[in-house]
């Protein structure tokens, strides 16, 4: 372990006076006749994951220590935010019972806990809590520390037993355990370095799982016999694709474990018994480029919903036999985005958006041509299926919320399309939906594509004041326009709140993301600068009263637009920012990189790749000129996005800017791409972003 210089020393003890200022040592490379200098590389701690480097370390710590030396004068608005937060949340807080089998099964949250509970009951036992059983408390499992993630959580189908997965540090590598739900046991089996699902087969006698390797890529589904060692695990399906990603789930009808290997735009499927994983899969179709499908079965027919002749998806179905002759059961269609499909013993439910907007249909196996739209009350909302875990389901569960009302639990009755609520989220502290409006704009880009965006504000707010557009544009992730109790802590203050739907998400589907990856990722960035500046031009805010935010991704999209825009932004935050595009994506060893090149490009092999990262990546292209207040985050165990993209890009940032605006950047130490865990402990970060925000746009009441 080297030791500390001098300098760094020096750094540390001066950070609360003034900003570190990080040390330039020449660093450069090329590739495809194009020479890139990256001064900064050291950051990278070289043993990395594990980071032990003092120097590094030292450098963080003294950035953490101008961040909290900067935001010390405004701790009074920081805590004034978050008890107002904290008081929209109900603290002592449930669920509304769910049944599966022979127990309701529900989460709840005591008074001031960080973490959750997970309790049951038999069904049509008492209601007075004499029936009911713990059987898992997140506290205890986090109690003692600073970090703790619940990964996956699985019940056995005999009731009997308990897997569930834990990760107490942000590395996304979750170990396994496992409970005997009749005597209160932990049971001796232990199995660590996994991620992802949870899936008991073999009659409850086995689980599978996946393990991460050190590219903390899942490459496996295995299977563990409760009870033996670790060593007589079986493998049941290897991906040696290093693009490609092995995930596990079960259907439906509960007879099939699916095992599904895919990339960013290619997946395949192998069917497994659950009664006997064992017996040779079933390969439903071999992988084709660009063709991606997932797979549910009834009686002995695959429902198959895939790209392959309609980028907005249609549902297909096969002969368990015939897996791979699909014949069309629903079209592809350029109007309605097919997201999704579930199955249920009498009918199945069809999820996707029209226009943008959720839609969920109910369909009928013996009646193609039936089709029962699910009607909701609001013109613009989100909502969809939520937990139905029963196979003969006569009544939904959904969920249901927009802008200005508060999620709802609904219950769906398939027979009379009805529904009844279950439950409205509540605000103790009080929230009148009558003080709010909503509105869907569409505003022209540049190349005059009409972009979607959500708005809500106070009927009473003046026109023109403070705005925060919030945006990410990546993966084909819709961002919908729900509700958010924290965000109200600004829209209060006379802001308007506002998403900005820009290519790269789904959300007018699959072409509206591919309009935003690949060589048209730059509609991404200029997508969101011309909503803002469309705001402006609707009177809605002006120019330097717009604050911004979006994190991985989407702080690659605040990386971006600061360069290109600065004058626009009057404060802007950036959760763990995906700002070193271009070494990142040269970077083969990186535990996400190779499985990144279908969405930006593999920059390696492709001249035209690495031209168009380096023209956009942020980190690349900061440049001496003023740029808008910036604070930013980042994960020290974050595996996503590593903690050295943010930091360089800080430290490259400060040695450019011309101008004496904030630049604050906190690194979480024992955490990871999510930040904080703990419902309360997460939102003291949410108030020093809204308190950042409010000190530099002139709002602190």
């Amino acid at each position: 372990m080297r030791a500390m210089t001098n300098s760094t020393q020096t750094r540390t003890a001066a950070a609360a006076q003034r900003p570190p200022v990080a040390a330039k040592r020449p660093h450069s490379f090329t590739l495809h006749g194009t020479t890139v200098t990256d001064d900064y590389a050291w950051l990278r701690d070289s043993g990395y994951p594990e980071v032990t480097d003092r120097e590094v370390l030292g450098h963080l710590e003294a950035e953490n220590a101008w961040f909290e030396a900067r935001m010390a004068p405004h701790q009074p608005l920081i805590d004034a935010l978050f008890t107002e937060m904290r008081g929209r949340i109900k603290e002592a807080d449930k669920s509304v019972p769910q049944k599966d089998g022979d127990w309701l099964y529900w989460i709840e949250y005591e008074e001031g806990a960080e973490y959750k509970k997970w309790w049951r009951r038999p069904v049509g036992s008492a209601e007075d809590g004499s029936a009911d059983v713990l059987i898992l408390d997140e506290a205890v499992l986090a109690e003692g520390k600073d970090y703790f993630s619940l990964g996956d959580l699985a019940t056995s189908a005999d009731g009997k037993l308990l897997a569930y997965s834990c990760d107490d540090n942000g590395s996304e590598r979750y170990t396994v355990h496992f409970k005997d739900l009749v005597s209160g046991a932990i049971l001796p089996d232990e199995i660590p370095g996994t991620l992802g699902g949870l899936v008991w087969v073999a009659q409850d006698k086995a689980l599978v799982y996946s393990l991460v390797n050190d590219g903390w890529r899942t490459d496996n589904a295995r299977l563990h016999w409760l009870g033996r060692p670790l060593a007589d695990d079986v493998e049941l399906y290897h991906e040696d694709d290093d693009a490609f990603r092995v995930g596990a789930s079960l259907s439906a009808n509960e007879k099939w474990l699916v095992v599904a290997t895919s990339d960013h735009e290619t997946s395949e499927v192998r069917l497994f018994r659950t009664d006997d994983p064992l017996a040779p899969p079933i390969l439903v179709a071999p992988r084709r480029t660009g063709v991606e499908y997932d797979v549910d079965e009834r009686d002995g027919v695959l429902y198959v919903h895939t790209n392959d002749t309609h980028e907005n998806f249609r549902l297909a179905t096969a002969p368990l036999a015939s897996p791979g002759e699909w014949t069309t059961l629903i079209e592809g269609s350029d109007a309605f985005y097919l997201t999704g499909f579930g199955l249920f013993r009498d009918f199945y439910v069809v999820e996707g958006r029209l226009a943008g907007l959720d839609r969920v249909e109910i369909r009928y196996y013996d009646d193609p041509a039936r089709i029962e739209p699910v009607e909701f009350p609001e013109a613009s909302y989100t909502a969809g299926l939520g937990s139905n875990p029963e196979w003969h389901m006569t009544h939904l569960r959904m969920s249901y919320e927009s802008m200005v009302r508060p999620a709802s639990v609904l219950e769906y009755d398939v027979a009379t399309r009805s529904f009844r609520t279950l439950k409205v989220q509540e605000i103790p502290s009080g929230y009148d939906a009558d003080l709010y409006t909503t509105e869907r704009l569409e505003i022209a880009a540049r190349d005059g594509t009409a972009i979607p965006v959500s708005i809500v504000y106070r009927k009473d707010r003046a026109a023109g004041g403070a705005l925060h557009l919030y945006g990410y544009g990546a993966y084909g992730i819709a961002i919908e326009p729900g509700f958010s109790t924290s965000r109200l802590s600004l829209v209060d203050r006379g802001f308007a709140y506002a998403i900005a739907h820009i290519r790269g998400g789904d959300d007018l589907g699959r072409a509206w993301y591919k309009a935003g990856k690949l060589e048209r990722r730059t509609n991404t960035f200029n997508d969101f600068v011309d909503a803002a500046k469309g705001l402006v031009e609707r009177g809605y805010t002006a120019a330097g009263r717009i604050s911004i935010s979006g994190g991985s991704a989407g702080g690659e999209l605040m990386g971006a637009v600061v360069n290109s825009d600065p004058g626009l932004w009057g404060a802007v935050v950036a959760h763990v920012p995906f700002v070193d595009v271009l070494n990142t994506m040269l970077d083969e060893t990186l535990p996400l990189t190779p499985a990144e090149w279908p969405e930006w490009g593999n920059p390696i092999e492709d001249k035209a790749a690495f031209d168009l990262i380096l023209s956009y990546s942020p980190y690349d292209q900061v440049r001496a000129q003023a740029y808008p207040p910036l604070m930013v985050t980042a994960g020290l165990n974050d595996p996503r996005v590593t903690y050295w993209e943010p930091a360089k890009w800080v430290a490259r940032l400060r040695a450019a800017k011309t101008d004496s605006n904030e630049l604050i950047f906190k690194t979480n130490m024992g955490a990871g791409h999510g930040g904080k865990s703990g419902r309360f402990e997460s939102l003291k970060e949410t108030a020093e972003e809204f308190a950042f925000i409010l000190w530099q746009l002139g709002v602190e009441a």
